[in-house]
């Protein structure tokens, strides 16, 4: 398994994450090597040394324990809620929809509006009921679909790691709860998978840029890794390591110092499955990271960086502006509420201005100027139409990307409110004594212009028709099988239509997708229609026609297989 290196959120962007698990005795068999616990230890030593927020509630057939949201402060912090993990006991029955209930209730009654809240629920996805309570699985159903629907609405995406040890995973209802609310759905049957599974749970959650790095198999020496600290705003480097034998673990800082494990910027977390080493505000430049296994042993390690970086772009003049106009440009990244002035920072980013023509729906990427302690450029109004303004920068191992801003350029409709004086003002007596016939025809011509305006203003009306709601989106390579992480699409940028290449950033090798159209309809939904032949269209896994139109609701999930590229579309739309 290649170790990869994921780019966290800037500061501001804590987690407040409830851990959801089954604790019944069907689990047992599932989760015989106690995978949940390790995954949930795991993921409290992979969030930040302060600032993040974690509930807990394990389930049976009601809540059998519970710990409200506690703001991680120190590593006793830490070290209290894997205590409270370790204590968990099993009961009989299981009903998913009592826990998913409840870890809704936690994040409402104690989450912080400034922080990124998620569920991450460790299940086999199973219900077992008490017959003698007459619990049915119909009012479960209900009861979970409600409690789903609220957190979407507010925003909680739910993470499922299905855990499969006895072969008997529900693997669709779990699927089916991370496809509703923007989460992602993960099973497995061994601990080895634990850090790849968080460490993508934290890169789809925060949307973040993986890099691919090395990977090691054990020959008995100490072998060298290098985890490369790219610039001085990392705040923490986490580096997990995950083997079926014990392992012995040196660093080297860049300078050629050796450094102890556990040392004062230097934390280590260790359980019976994995060791996680975490670099408090690193040094910048290439760490040396020496691992000794037993020959032939698989070593997993994965790096998780947690950076202090923010992207904002200055204010623009005027919100209002005409055709023809140029807008000078200017976006700053910023450390702990500070500009960042380093050059070097900038100059090795790539930073991009994405322009989207909100009446059109089209977006223009416009390279912006890197050589000095800023990111600079110019937008040209083109047309007399509103626009949605973002700067985009990145380098190998992370993104930003700023506020969007407003540009309103539009004119208003020519002659709209002018008025003209009646005829037969004049001096010429002729103009007092207009020819009957005459009055006719031009009533006439007034009412078929009217007709026409009407008629014209209902097909406008039809054809600016806006959108709602959002399309998540990835990209799955046909080869590998990898995806890209989710892309949320808000669609109330559109009117009337747009392709899936817009949505796809007019990605080159994606053009065959610009064949596939959406429009609005009635009821909050969308018309997908594909004007090409070849292009295979699946929802919820069975093939359907688009060629005529396929009106998609909130929560259907379409695939889209392209002819030109081995590569899928997979997208779910959002209301």
């Amino acid at each position: 398994m290649a170790v990869r290196a994921y780019a966290a959120a800037p500061t501001g962007s804590h987690i407040d994450a409830v851990l959801l698990i089954d604790v019944s005795n069907s689990m047992k068999t599932s989760d015989k090597n106690n995978i949940a616990g390790e995954a949930m230890k795991m993921f409290i030593d992979m969030l930040s040394a302060q600032g993040d927020k974690v509930g807990i509630v394990a389930y049976t057939d009601e809540v059998q324990r519970e710990k409200a949201l506690l703001q991680i402060n120190s590593a006793a912090d830490k070290q209290d809620l894997k205590d409270f993990i370790d204590g968990l006991d099993r009961g009989p029955y299981t009903d998913i929809a009592v826990g998913m209930e409840e870890a809704v209730k936690v994040l409402q009654n104690g989450s912080d509006p400034a922080h990124e809240p998620m569920i991450v629920m460790l299940a086999d996805g199973n219900n077992d009921f008490n017959q003698a309570t007459g619990r049915t699985q119909s009012q479960s159903d209900t009861e979970l679909a409600a409690a789903v629907e609220t957190a979407k609405k507010n925003g909680y995406p739910i993470y499922t790691i299905g855990l499969n040890a006895d072969g008997k995973l529900n693997k669709q209802s779990l699927a089916d709860l991370s496809g509703k609310t923007g989460g992602k759905a993960f099973s497995t049957d061994t601990a080895d998978d634990l850090p790849e599974i968080l460490s993508e749970i934290f890169a789809s959650h925060l949307k973040l840029k993986i890099v691919p790095v090395q990977s090691i198999t054990a020959n008995g020496n100490y072998q060298d890794v290098t985890v490369n600290v790219p610039n001085a705003s990392v705040l923490e480097a986490n580096i997990s390591i995950m083997s079926s034998q014990p392992v012995e673990a040196k660093l080297t800082d860049p300078s050629g110092k050796s450094v102890a494990i556990p040392s004062n910027d230097i934390l280590l977390s260790q359980s019976k499955t994995y060791s996680l080493i975490k670099l408090l505000s690193p040094q910048q430049g290439d760490w040396k990271l020496q691992i000794k296994g037993v020959p032939k042993d698989k070593i997993d390690i994965n790096l998780v960086f947690n950076y202090d970086l923010e992207l904002k772009m200055d204010a623009l003049p005027s919100k209002t502006y005409k055709k023809g106009d140029t807008i000078d440009i200017a976006s700053r990244l910023y450390s702990n509420g500070t500009q960042v002035t380093l050059s070097n920072l900038y100059q090795n980013m790539k930073a991009v201005l994405l322009a989207t023509d909100t009446d059109t729906g089209k977006t223009e990427e416009i390279p912006l100027d890197n050589t000095g302690d800023v990111f600079k450029g110019t937008f040209e109004v083109k047309d007399s139409h509103n626009y949605e303004l973002k700067v985009r920068a990145e380098e190998s191992s992370f993104y930003r990307e700023s506020d969007t801003l407003t540009v309103n350029a539009k004119t208003g409709a020519a002659g709209a409110g002018a008025t003209q004086a009646p005829a037969g003002t004049g001096t010429d007596p002729a103009e007092e004594k207009p020819a009957s016939k005459s009055l006719y025809y031009i009533i006439g011509a007034v009412l078929l212009l009217l007709a026409a305006g009407v008629a014209f203003w209902l097909l406008r009306q039809k054809a600016t028709r806006g959108f709602v709601g959002q399309l998540v989106i990835e990209v799955q390579d046909g080869n590998t099988g990898e995806k890209t992480y989710p892309q949320y699409k808000k669609l109330s940028a559109f009117r009337g239509k747009f392709n899936l290449h817009q949505l796809l950033q007019l990605a080159p090798e994606l053009k065959e997708s610009e064949n596939l159209v959406f429009t609005p309809v009635k009821n909050d939904r969308i018309l997908l229609r594909s004007s090409a032949e070849g292009i295979a269209v699946e929802r919820s896994g069975r093939a359907a026609d688009a060629s005529s139109g396929l009106e998609l609701k909130s929560g259907d999930r379409i695939s889209v297989t392209l002819q030109t590229v081995d590569k899928t579309i997979l997208m779910e739309y959002l209301v």
